[in-house]
Formats: structure tokens, C-alpha cells, sequence
């Protein structure tokens, strides 16, 4: 069963939350199908950009670098993608230790 873009947006942030990582919703996309786009700040200049791909071969789905560097960089791209994409959801997380928990358990 695949849960709603909205539901899992709130159990992500909940999930932050609980271990203190600040994190908040920049752009929200469709509650029920919109894509997620999760951007990491490490408040130094830099930034990641995440994206849930699927994995054709095995089957699984999978955080993936869309794009890292230049934090106006991976601004700039996200903008493109939400071009592209106006049912997306941004969310940007702030850890200077670069904790994202997008590989923790039950977040793929």
C-alpha cells in the first residue's frame, strides 16, 4: 500500500522532529500523488537535493542525489523541477552534520 504524498510529508517532519533536526515545508505540492523533493542545508554554503527514483532492475525505490553543491545551485535547480512539476512538495531539512534520516527504515 502506498501512502499519500501528504501523509508521508507529516511522518517525515514528525520523524525529524523527534530527533531535533529543524525542517519545514517550502512548497506544497498534491496531497495524494505529488513527488517529493527533500533539500538538504548543512548551513555552510552548501545544499543537496534528494529524489525518490525507482529502480527498474530490482524493483525498489530509493533516495537518490538529484543534485549537490552550490546551495543557489540546488535552488536554482529545484525551481526548474517545480517548473516542471507544479504537484511537487519541497521540503528543506538544516543539519550542519548533514542528518537527513532518508535512509533510515520505513522512509523508502
Amino acid at each position: 500500500m502506498k501512502l499519500t504524498a501528504d501523509i508521508w510529508v507529516s511522518a517525515y517532519l514528525t520523524r525529524l522532529r523527534l530527533t531535533e533536526i529543524p525542517a519545514f515545508v517550502v512548497q506544497r505540492g498534491d496531497s495524494t500523488a505529488g513527488a517529493v523533493l527533500v533539500k538538504l542545508n548543512t548551513l555552510d554554503g552548501k545544499a543537496c537535493c534528494y529524489q525518490r527514483s525507482f529502480d527498474l532492475m530490482t524493483g525498489e525505490r530509493k533516495w537518490m542525489v538529484l543534485v549537490a553543491g552550490d546551495e543557489a545551485e540546488v535552488d536554482a535547480s529545484i525551481v526548474k523541477q517545480r517548473g516542471f512539476d507544479p504537484d511537487l512538495w519541497v521540503i528543506e531539512v538544516e543539519d550542519r552534520q548533514g542528518r537527513h534520516l532518508l535512509d533510515e527504515p520505513g522512509l523508502d
